[in-house]
């Protein structure tokens, strides 16, 4: 791996240029088919980047900490919390090594986070241990088809994508039951309105069993 393309300096910068993915404001579709029907509880949005999942949670009763690497993404999120009067818990974390605490939050989530495949078990690992009993384990990613779309990109080459298989390969399965572990299309208009069509999401939701 480059050394710095992951780094938060890096993650810093990317957002100060504006390359890092456009904030259209809204919450990632896959989240609010999974999660709307939810009871609200304790939320932990992991790579929240500018906070549209995790102002969306908050907007719908949940407590939630939004996490993520950068800094500067981070000071806009709360900016934007702020102008919405949503209150949310910024945390500034490495979130590829950083342990949230075990058994807290009913929801721990992670939308197109893409730990390398050598970070991925671990990192996958952490966060379900996160997840309180009865509570859901939301993890979506893009296919290994989006692959290609980072040819002449500072990702290129790095394994940054895995099959629905791989991430539940990733969980406790004596402790989890999967609901949802699939490939699924959708629309995309690409960054800055090039690079767009149609687009393959892995998407895996998984729910703590409670102890009997």
């Amino acid at each position: 791996m480059t050394p710095d393309v992951m780094s938060e300096q890096a993650w810093d910068e990317r957002y100060r240029r504006g390359d890092a993915g456009g904030w259209s404001g809204a919450p990632n579709a896959v989240l609010v088919q999974e999660v709307e029907q939810l009871t609200p509880g304790r939320a932990l949005d992991v790579g929240c980047g500018e906070g549209g999942d995790a102002l969306w949670l908050a907007s719908r009763g949940w407590t939630v900490i939004g996490a993520d690497l950068s800094g500067v993404v981070l000071e806009r999120a709360a900016v934007r919390a702020q102008g919405r009067g949503l209150q949310v818990a910024w945390e500034h974390r490495d979130v590829l090594t950083w342990s949230p605490p075990t058994t807290t939050y009913e929801l721990a989530s992670a939308c197109f986070l893409h730990p390398s495949g050598d970070n991925r078990p671990a990192v996958h690992a952490r966060l379900a241990a996160a997840v309180a009993p009865g509570g859901h384990l939301l993890l979506v990613a893009h296919a290994p088809s989006h692959a290609a779309t980072l040819t002449g990109t500072p990702f290129e080459g790095l394994p940054l994508f895995a099959t629905p298989e791989q991430v539940v390969a990733d969980l406790d399965l004596d402790a989890f039951d999967v609901r949802v572990a699939e490939v699924r299309s959708r629309a995309s208009a690409g960054h800055g309105g090039h690079g767009g069509g149609v687009v393959e999401d892995v998407v895996v939701h998984a729910v703590r069993r409670v102890p009997a």
